[in-house]
């Protein structure tokens, strides 16, 4: 894959746009509107696995097994009425739903008495488009929330998991099947970031080869806001798989604190390697000007050498071109090659000069 292109967006709008909205009040803050809001719930224990998709959260609540972990995922958040009632199904915080409909939300972890509220980006590269999504998730006692905006995920592995009974996922509670689906979210990091990386090198290795040109300079322009992104991105990551790893919660079992560390981990390298090529950015932006500004040097080098050598040959010319009377060599009979062969001899001898001292 030769880079990666970002897929387009619409015109930014205004950060102040909910300035004066009330605290608590569940508003859609974002651009991806579906028609209707859908539920995929997945219920299962070790012995068995249900999928059920539906439009309607009544059926939801119908199917509900309080003897199985279930996950319940709700795809779409622009049509908040839905959600408002999960969150007052569940006892769910008026400002945690807030933050789930608000795709500017920073990443971060929040605990409750009886659930942990997580909200963060989830990254994908399909066909070298880089899509990204908001994208929450609630841990209760035997239940995992998720929130996303569209249809596309990333979990068709997990999901295949679970109903096939691959791994641990149907062998462990809750808190796993939360583990698994961030440490998926997460290797996706790693796929963007990575195939960032490789046309970062790209570009660095054609413009120190001098094959910089104007579309070298489009692809730095492209590059410096995505990898600015990912940063805003990835860094709260890092933030929030370090308290998770550090949570105290009793949702969040001991037994699976080696999971939550090597997540942390992950985090930790993946926010490496961002800085590395926001590092390697700035290096190739100024090696593409330095290449530039050695670019004209040479050009300035050899317009200036050109401009001496034939600034005796002007002068030489300019003084047998007066119209004197009494200049002798204008009788000569051989002045004429007289005085072109000791043109001839004066630039020769400043091109040696030139050699000598390095300036060819």
């Amino acid at each position: 894959m030769s880079g990666i292109k970002k897929k387009k967006k619409k015109k930014r709008k205004s950060k102040l746009k909910n300035l004066n909205q009330l605290p608590g009040k569940v508003v859609y803050v974002g651009e991806k509107h579906i028609q209707q809001t859908g539920f995929e719930m997945i219920s299962y224990n070790e012995e068995s696995c249900k999928v059920f998709k539906t439009d309607d959260i009544d059926d939801v609540f119908a199917r509900w097994d309080e003897n199985k972990i279930t996950w319940l995922n709700i795809i779409g958040l622009n049509n908040t009425e839905p959600i408002e009632r999960v969150g007052k199904h569940f006892g769910i915080h008026a400002l945690v739903l807030e933050d789930m409909v608000n795709t500017r939300q920073r990443p971060k972890l929040d605990e409750y008495e009886n659930y942990v509220f997580l909200v963060l980006k989830m990254i994908w590269i399909e066909k070298e488009m880089y899509y990204d999504e908001h994208f929450s998730m609630i841990l209760g006692p035997n239940y995992v929330l998720t929130f996303q905006e569209a249809k596309n995920d990333v979990f068709e592995k997990i999901r295949e998991r679970i109903n096939k009974g691959l791994g641990s996922i149907r062998l462990k509670q809750a808190d796993f099947l939360m583990y698994s689906l961030l440490d998926v979210i997460v290797d996706h990091y790693f796929l963007v970031v990575e195939q960032l990386g490789l046309r970062l090198e790209q570009i660095e290795n054609e413009v120190f080869l001098g094959k910089a040109d104007d579309r070298i300079v489009q692809d730095i322009q492209v590059l410096k806001p995505e990898i600015l992104q990912l940063r805003k991105v990835v860094f709260p990551m890092r933030e929030m798989s370090a308290q998770l790893k550090n949570s105290q919660h009793p949702l969040l079992f001991q037994k699976s604190f080696n999971y939550y560390r090597d997540l942390h981990d992950n985090c930790i390298q993946v926010a490496e390697n961002v800085e590395v090529y926001r590092e390697m950015i700035r290096s190739v932006t100024d090696m593409y000007i330095s290449t530039l500004n050695n670019k004209m040097n040479e050009i300035m080098k050899v317009l200036t050498i050109m401009a001496t050598i034939f600034i005796p040959l002007t002068f030489i010319a300019g003084v047998y071109g007066m119209n004197f009377e009494n200049m002798p060599e204008l009788n000569w009979k051989y002045g004429y090659y007289y005085v072109l062969g000791f043109m001839l001899i004066i630039t020769l001898l400043m091109i040696w000069y030139f050699k000598r001292k390095k300036w060819l």
